[in-house]
C-alpha cells in the first residue's frame, strides 16, 4: 500500500472514530439490556444482534439524510455546523429516537411522561401497539414534509446541472410557476385521502396539512433570519434558519425508522441504542462530505439523494394504506444514490478523457 493511500485511509478512518466509540458503548449497553431482561447468553445475544441490526436499518434509511444535510452544512459558518453537529446529534438520538416515541404516546394515550416511560419498560408490547396506531399521521406529516424537500430541490430555475437530463430540465423550467411543487403535492394528499375510508381519510389531510405548513414555516423562517443577517452577531449569521431546518430534516427522516424499528423489538430501549449508533454514522459521513467536499466532486450525488428522498416520501403515503418492509425503502435509497454516485465517477473520467484530448490536439497543433 502506498503512503496516500494509507493516509487516505487513515483520513478516513478518522472521520469514524467517535461513531465506532459509540458503536463498542451501544453493542456492550445492549448486551447488558438483555441479559438483565432475559438473564441467559442467547438473550443477551438476541438484544446484540436486534442493536447491530437497527444501526444498519438506520444508517440505510438515512444515507440520504447525511448528503442533504451536507449540502446545507456547507453553505453554514463554521460555528453552526459545530453547533449542528454537537447539539443536533444529542438532539437526533435523544431527540428523537427517546422522546419522541415517548410523545406520541403520550399524547395518544393522554398520559403523563413518567407514566409513558413506566409503560415502556413494563408493557412493552401496549407501547409498541399505540405507536404502531400511530403510524398514519406521522407517515402523513413526515412524507409531505419530505415532499416538499425533495420537489423544491428540482423545481429551481437556478438549477443547471441535471442527471435525467429529459426530466430535471422540466421541472427546472416548470419552477416559473409559482407553486408548483405545492401543488403536486395538495393532488397527492387528495389522491391518497380518497384510497382512505372515514376517519383515517380525515387524519391523513389534517396531518399531510401540518406537514406542508411545517416546510413552508421553516422556510418563511428562514428566509427571515437570513433578510435580518446584518442585524445578527456574526456568530449566527447564515447558521439558525439553516439549522432549524435541518432538525426539523431530520426529525421527518427518522420517523421511519423509529416506527418500523418496533417490527425488530417492543423495547424502547433497545431502540434507541440501536438507532443511536446509526446516527452517530450519518453525523460521521456528514462531516467527511463537508470537509473532503464531495458534494462538488460528484456531481450527481445531490441528485440520487433527493430522489430518494422523494421516493421515501411516496412509500410514507404508500405505507398509509398496507405495509411495506422497511429493507425495501433502505435499499432502494440506497441504490438510487450508488447509481447516481457511478453516474458521476462515469462523468469525471470523461471530462478528464476530454481535457487530455483537447491537450494533445493543442500540443499537435503547437508542433
Amino acid at each position: 500500500m502506498s503512503t496516500s493511500s494509507a493516509t487516505g485511509a487513515k483520513s478516513t478512518l478518522g472521520y469514524f472514530r467517535w461513531a465506532f466509540i459509540v458503536t463498542v458503548i451501544g453493542l456492550i449497553l445492549g448486551g447488558v439490556l438483555g441479559w438483565q431482561s432475559t438473564g441467559t447468553l442467547g438473550g443477551m445475544a438476541t438484544v446484540f444482534f436486534i442493536c447491530a441490526v437497527l444501526a444498519v436499518l438506520e444508517i440505510s434509511l438515512s444515507f440520504d439524510n447525511a448528503i442533504v444535510n451536507a449540502n446545507k452544512l456547507k453553505d453554514m459558518t463554521p460555528v453552526w455546523q459545530h453547533r449542528f453537529l454537537t447539539w443536533g446529534i444529542i438532539i437526533a438520538v435523544f431527540g428523537m429516537r427517546i422522546v419522541f416515541p415517548l410523545l406520541i404516546v403520550v399524547i395518544a394515550a393522554q398520559i403523563g411522561p413518567i407514566e409513558a416511560i413506566i409503560l415502556a419498560a413494563r408493557e412493552p408490547a401496549e407501547y409498541a401497539r399505540i405507536m404502531n396506531d400511530a403510524h398514519l399521521p406521522i407517515a402523513a406529516f413526515g412524507g409531505t414534509f419530505l415532499m416538499m424537500v425533495g420537489l423544491t430541490y428540482f423545481f429551481n430555475h437556478e438549477k443547471d446541472v441535471h442527471w435525467i437530463e429529459w426530466l430535471e430540465k422540466h421541472m427546472a423550467r416548470s419552477a416559473s410557476i409559482k407553486g408548483i411543487e405545492i401543488a403536486l403535492v395538495l393532488l397527492l394528499i387528495l389522491l391518497f385521502s380518497y384510497l382512505l375510508d372515514g376517519e383515517e381519510a380525515t387524519t391523513f389531510v389534517y396531518s399531510a396539512i401540518y406537514g406542508l405548513v411545517t416546510f413552508l414555516a421553516v422556510e418563511v423562517l428562514g428566509g427571515l433570519l437570513d433578510a435580518s443577517q446584518k442585524t445578527m452577531s456574526e456568530a449566527a449569521k447564515g447558521g439558525l434558519g439553516a439549522f432549524i431546518y435541518l432538525e426539523v430534516l431530520d426529525a421527518s427522516f427518522s420517523f421511519d425508522g423509529v416506527i418500523g424499528a418496533f417490527a425488530l423489538t417492543q423495547n424502547l430501549f433497545i431502540i434507541a441504542i440501536g438507532l443511536g449508533i446509526g446516527a452517530m454514522y450519518v453525523r460521521s459521513m456528514t462531516i467527511m462530505l463537508v470537509e473532503r467536499g464531495t458534494l462538488a466532486e460528484y456531481r450527481y450525488l445531490e441528485h440520487g439523494a433527493f430522489y430518494a428522498i422523494l421516493i421515501l416520501s411516496v412509500i410514507m403515503y404508500v405505507q398509509t394504506l398496507f405495509h411495506i418492509p422497511e429493507v425495501i425503502t433502505g435499499l432502494g435509497g440506497a441504490a438510487l444514490i450508488g447509481i447516481s454516485l457511478w453516474s458521476s465517477i462515469k462523468y469525471n473520467r470523461e471530462e478528464r478523457a476530454e481535457e487530455e484530448r483537447l491537450a494533445h490536439e493543442a500540443v499537435a497543433e503547437n508542433i
